[in-house]
């Protein structure tokens, strides 16, 4: 069976960029004290007048243009975010209207690890045969939908942002590609990392608004020791099912979501941290669009060459997390 690669890579991040000393004006926190706790110094806030569905469609554009593809190329695309235009219809059909495509388009919601499965569902559609050309943007907007600008604990971790790529059948021979993706969830932990309200189970009312429960809400404690122990055993399990040891890794591009967690992990699993692509510094945890843009940079940049081995993690609320690992 032929492999899955990925053509081409795109990201679309807003312009506006909010700093660690900007917030001090209206929250009770420092630069000092986010940079030392996550490793975060600004995020990008997307601006009025611009959804979620735009940013997506940026992203997907620069993705199909690195892989000199047109949109009516493309067999499916798969959008994933869980800050959406609107609850109904799918983002992914607004971007897909926006990029002129015609095929199937349809949403993946598994928060910070959204890209991860995205990445995962695009791999089994093209080893079928009868997908060739398979767009996965993440993309969120959690400035507007999720984020409580009051709650200093979560208001200073989060950023806007898209990633994408295009993924399609290997040449016949080529030995590059997704070499495998593995998926994890564990539904007991789905209390840690919540937005209570504004679905069946709590429908949005007065009351909630007032309550303040359309917000993120995190146990940080609780999602720290999670995602440093799972992120390491799906890293650990991606590298040891194709045969490699850590030391086979070229870079690991894992979810930026705080700089201490990368460092815990990069100590379980024996992979220094000069082999992590970093960029949270520069916009925060960005959800499903943190390793689509790191990706996008680290190629861009010459990071990233031909054969490199790369390991990509994730976790996020659910707790749903996942890996994987390309040849580049």
């Amino acid at each position: 069976m032929r492999r899955t690669r990925i053509f081409g890579t795109g990201k679309a991040v807003p312009a506006k960029v909010v700093t660690n000393r900007d917030l001090e004006k209206f929250v009770d926190t420092s630069d000092p004290w986010i940079t030392l706790r996550t490793g975060i110094k600004e995020r990008r806030i997307l601006e009025e007048g611009r959804t979620t569905s735009d940013l997506a469609a940026e992203a997907g554009r620069a993705a199909l243009l690195a892989a000199g593809l047109p949109a009516s190329s493309l067999d499916a695309i798969i959008v994933c975010t869980v800050t959406p235009d609107s609850p109904l219809p799918a983002c992914a059909v607004h971007v897909q209207q926006k990029l002129g495509a015609t095929c199937p388009a349809f949403d993946l919601a598994a928060a910070c690890a959204g890209f991860i499965y995205g990445l995962s569902v695009a791999d089994g559609l093209c080893r079928t045969g009868n997908f060739q050309r398979v767009l996965v943007i993440g993309v969120e907007v959690l400035s507007r939908a999720m984020i409580d600008w009051s709650d200093r604990n979560t208001c200073v971790l989060f950023g806007d942002g898209a990633g994408a790529v295009v993924v399609g059948p290997s040449p016949v021979d080529d030995e590059r590609g997704i070499l495998s993706t593995h998926l994890f969830a564990d539904g007991t932990q789905a209390g840690a990392l919540r937005v209570p309200a504004g679905g069946v189970a709590l429908p949005t009312s007065p009351a909630t608004v007032a309550e303040r429960q359309h917000f993120v809400k995190m146990n940080g404690k609780g999602v720290f020791a999670h995602a440093v122990r799972n992120i390491a055993r799906a890293s650990l399990t991606a590298i040891e099912k194709n045969g490699f040891a850590p030391e086979d890794v070229t870079w690991v591009i894992a979810h930026q979501a705080n700089l201490r967690i990368l460092e815990a992990v990069a100590e379980k699993t024996r992979l220094p941290m000069a082999k992590f692509y970093l960029n949270i510094h520069k916009y925060g945890n960005t959800s499903s669009a943190s390793i689509p843009i790191a990706l996008d940079e680290a190629v861009r940049d010459g990071t990233v060459k031909p054969g490199d081995l790369l390991l990509m993690s994730a976790l996020g609320a659910g707790f749903s997390w996942g890996s994987a690992l390309v040849r580049w």
